[in-house]
């Protein structure tokens, strides 16, 4: 009798040491589960930008026999296709109001392209990222009223004086055009957003990419006619084409699942130093120790302001997905 009874008690008490222990096991799981999705979001983050920025020097490569007008013809071609392919745009239902930002965005991106492009070829890969990477984060910078941006701001504006500063080499009409290419990617954000909220998805920017690639299609023929255009420099300019816009394209939509919007647009403050590791590395362009620690103070300033913007944005979150509230932070068309 007394076994009997002894025995529902231990039994019972098992069940309730089980009971007790599967919530810290289902956290652990958990917990490793979210670790996991954390760490390949990092590598499809870091493959990314390693993809973008190696696109842009295999299209370096191709500038002396195609010229940088030539390239970004044939990767507007490329990109074009991709994004129309898989996106399937159906300009056939756009209305007036969603035209406006399309077209807009086309001629973004064709200037934007052929600027940043036209100045890799001037001034070198990692300082035309670099300069270029002030386009985003100027717009950060104007939006805010925070004390911390100004700091960001002023901390931006003196790494761009140490770029430019005067020297024997100096290569003003290159600086320009990586300027300008800032500005078209400002533009690029503020027309993006102005395009997310009169049309869904990507069908905007696939539509964009696709005139932009037929607003290349006369300098590509005057290109093409013009140079001793061989297979090489098309191959080279047509990988550019993929490594910049599908690779990135789908490694950013994975990633953006896996890890926050802030996290996302902090780590692509990365891009201007893997454009300057690469610039050495594949084009063999080396920079003096002045304008590393220009880029580490530009990229600094980038992470700071988006980060601290995240939290701000976190304590008054809107109703918006993740890929979108992030999607203004690259340009890949």
């Amino acid at each position: 009798m007394a076994t009997s009874l002894r025995q529902p008690d231990l039994r019972g008490g098992a069940a309730r040491g089980t009971a007790a222990g599967q919530p810290g096991a289902d956290a652990a799981r958990g917990a490793a589960a979210d670790q996991a999705d954390r760490l390949t979001g990092i590598a499809l983050m870091t493959g990314s930008a390693l993809s973008n920025q190696l696109g842009a020097a295999t299209a370096a490569l191709a500038f002396p026999v195609l010229g940088p007008a030539g390239v970004v013809a044939v990767r507007q071609w490329v990109a074009g296709a991709v994004l129309v392919s898989t996106v399937r745009p159906r300009f056939a239902s756009f209305t007036r109001s969603q035209w406006r930002p399309v077209l807009a965005l086309a001629v973004i991106f064709a200037t934007m392209n052929l600027s940043l492009y036209t100045a890799i070829d001037r001034i070198g890969l990692g300082l035309a990222v670099t300069l270029e990477f002030l386009g985003p984060l100027s717009v950060a910078l104007l939006a805010s009223r925070r004390v911390l941006d100004l700091g960001c701001a002023l901390v931006a504006g003196c790494a761009v004086v140490v770029l430019a500063r005067p020297q024997p080499t100096t290569d003003y009409a290159g600086i320009c055009l990586a300027l300008l290419a800032a500005c078209c990617w400002a533009g690029y954000i503020l027309v993006n957003r102005r395009l997310g909220t009169v049309m869904p998805g990507s069908q905007g920017p696939a539509a964009a990419a696709s005139l932009s690639a037929i607003l290349y299609i006369p300098v590509g023929i005057w290109v093409l006619a013009s140079h001793p255009v061989t297979t090489v420099a098309l191959g080279r300019a047509a990988t550019a084409g993929i490594l910049c816009s599908a690779v990135p394209m789908v490694a950013d939509l994975l990633a953006l699942r896996r890890v926050a919007a802030r996290f996302f647009g902090v780590f692509m403050s990365v891009n201007p130093v893997f454009a300057a590791l690469i610039g050495l590395v594949v084009l063999g362009q080396s920079l003096q120790a002045a304008d590393w620690l220009a880029i580490a103070a530009i990229v600094t300033a980038n992470a700071v302001s988006v980060s601290a913007g995240g939290r701000v944005t976190s304590r008054r979150r809107a109703a918006v997905p993740a890929g979108r509230s992030a999607a203004h932070l690259t340009h890949r068309q």
